[in-house]
């Protein structure tokens, strides 16, 4: 390498002369000669990594000109990074791209063939951007456990210790979940195509592409989180669904998976739940004072029916358990029936649902009411049996809490109209229903103030405009790392809350259109979706992008 560097003009003769005798009398054996050379001031990391690519016929590139693919990381176990002195950056066509502080070892070559199954394509980057990079990967997803609940296993299995993880499947399985959880990511989507793997996150509510891996990848990966999920890996016709309990980074987390036969194979879906993730309170929903002060009301009273509707999504199982920890369970018998328990809380006894042994809502429901409960909690009203017993429940002395799929609050009483429920039970049970939407909220680290002119204001429909104002201050996204370059970082709840009034309950009587139904509860001072949104444009929280795309 010294005489290369001579022949290019890079260093003279007599410095590599000078070099040569400091590394011989040097006491510290790992002072390499590039070392000697760059400490001297003779050349730079980079002039000796340009020459060294020369010498072998390879390319340079810097790690901070690239974005380095986590993907392509996880083919190599962490323990051949500073055994070969080298770490996987991208794939190149079906190519592994790999950057090396030895390109020209044929033999470390192929012994990286064999262990990641991939042609290697090195490239050479300056020696201290290639050991901070080893020793940052090294780091990343060692801790990083996973439980298989249908075997019941005392401890976690710890990847350190699992004899497959030289597999590159296994490691980037384990990298695409140590990812997710580190973005904050809700679903993981990995989706097969013609010529490639695809993997997405759900972040915030919006999908990210995060990487794209080669095809020939696909039928390992999906094995292993199948198998980690106590699937069927050699059922690949038929939809299947299963779940795996993890350990990453200290953090509990289950994982719901759901695998589909598409046109180019098995696609998966990983729902991922925090389990060490306390419950949102109601002042952390992001409801206007106001607002929630008279909800808070409503939770107060001692029987009656409180829905929350929206969109899969939305936050409504969230809110409702913000609202169930509020309420004594002490003094109280509390009994909840989901599909799945994602919550899991203390003094509240949670039924799962199981359709194939006979366990529905509605049977659940019925047997609840056997229970002696005080508040009922109903995951969703999905048919006409169970909304009839959630109403009938809340005639009969109990606080019950549910959720329906309806656009906006109004229509959750013609809702139940429809769904076969006498009108005369609906006015009588029904005590609010808060329909909601969620937002992202804007990075606090790097949203960007712009005002807007007025007259572009009063095109949107309903904007709080003060009188003297003509010119109004608003924020828009920008991205940086703490946000993941998004622009935004976690959400905040839009809500609608109409009371069950007397107008309400003769209009709900007499069979009443939605629309009918929310005009009269504006005209009795509801405070609608689209108007709590802007209001949270306006103090700043949020962008008016971002109400327009959330609510219709």
């Amino acid at each position: 390498m010294g005489t290369c560097l001579v022949k290019e003009g890079v260093i003279s003769q007599e410095q590599l002369d000078q070099a040569l005798e400091k590394q011989k009398a040097s006491p510290n054996k790992e002072d390499s000669l590039s070392k000697i050379l760059v400490r001297d001031g003779h050349c730079t990391e980079d002039d000796i990594a340009r020459v060294t690519a020369k010498r072998a016929g390879g390319s340079y590139i810097t790690l901070d000109s690239i974005t380095i693919d986590p993907a392509a990381v996880a083919t190599m176990p962490v323990t051949a990074f500073k055994k070969y002195k080298a770490l996987p950056v991208a794939f190149d066509g079906d190519k592994l791209v790999v950057a090396m502080k030895y390109p020209d070892n044929i033999v470390a070559i192929d012994d990286l063939q064999i262990m990641t199954g991939f042609d290697i394509k090195p490239v050479v980057v300056p020696d201290s951007e290639l050991e901070a990079a080893i020793e940052k990967y090294s780091r990343v997803g060692l801790d990083f456990e996973y439980l298989n609940d249908e075997e019941q296993q005392e401890e976690n299995i710890n990847i350190e210790t699992d004899d497959q993880t030289s597999r590159p499947a296994v490691q980037i399985a384990h990298m695409i979940l140590d990812q997710a959880v580190g973005s904050r990511a809700s679903d993981i989507h990995i989706e097969p195509y013609e010529t490639y793997l695809r993997v997405r996150f759900r972040i915030d509510g919006v999908m990210h592409d995060m990487m794209q891996l080669p095809r020939k990848i696909h039928a390992s990966l999906v094995s292993r989180i199948k198998i980690m999920a106590s699937m069927n890996i050699a059922e690949r016709r038929i939809p299947q669904d299963g779940r795996m309990s993890l350990t990453i980074e200290g953090k509990p987390i289950d994982a719901r998976v759901a695998s589909l036969p598409a046109s180019f194979g098995e696609r998966l879906t990983l729902r991922l739940l925090d389990r060490s993730a306390k419950i949102i309170s109601l002042e952390e929903l992001g409801m206007a004072p106001e607002m929630l002060r008279r909800y808070r009301q409503v939770l107060d009273l001692p029987y009656g029916c409180i829905l929350a509707t929206g969109p899969t999504g939305s936050g409504k199982s969230t809110t409702l358990f913000a609202s169930l920890a509020t309420l004594d369970k002490v003094a109280k018998n509390v009994i909840t029936v989901e599909d799945p328990v994602e919550y899991r809380m203390e003094s509240v006894n949670q039924v799962q649902i199981n359709t194939r042994a006979g366990l529905t809502f509605a049977s659940g429901l019925r047997s609840i009411l056997r229970s002696d409960p005080d508040i009922i909690m109903v995951g969703e009203i999905r048919d006409q049996e169970t909304a009839k017993l959630a109403i009938e429940s809340a005639l009969t002395g109990h606080l019950v809490f549910s959720t329906l799929h309806t656009n906006d609050a109004a229509g959750a009483v013609s809702r139940l109209t429809e769904m076969g429920i006498e009108p005369f039970l609906t006015s009588s049970a029904l005590a609010c229903v808060l329909a909601q939407r969620l937002a992202r909220v804007l990075c606090p680290n790097c949203k960007e103030p712009y005002e807007i002119d007025r007259r572009q204001l009063e095109r949107v429909s309903g904007f709080p405009l003060a009188e003297n104002e003509t010119r109004v201050k608003l924020y828009r996204p920008v991205g940086c790392m703490r946000c993941g370059n998004t622009g935004f970082k976690g959400r905040i709840g839009i809500y609608e809350l109409l009371f069950n009034t007397e107008t309400i309950q003769k209009m709900a009587l007499e069979r009443k259109s939605a629309s009918d139904i929310k005009k009269a509860a504006i005209a009795e001072g509801m405070v609608t979706l689209r108007q709590d949104g802007l209001d949270k444009v306006k103090k700043g929280i949020t962008s008016l992008e971002e109400i327009m795309r959330v609510i219709v």
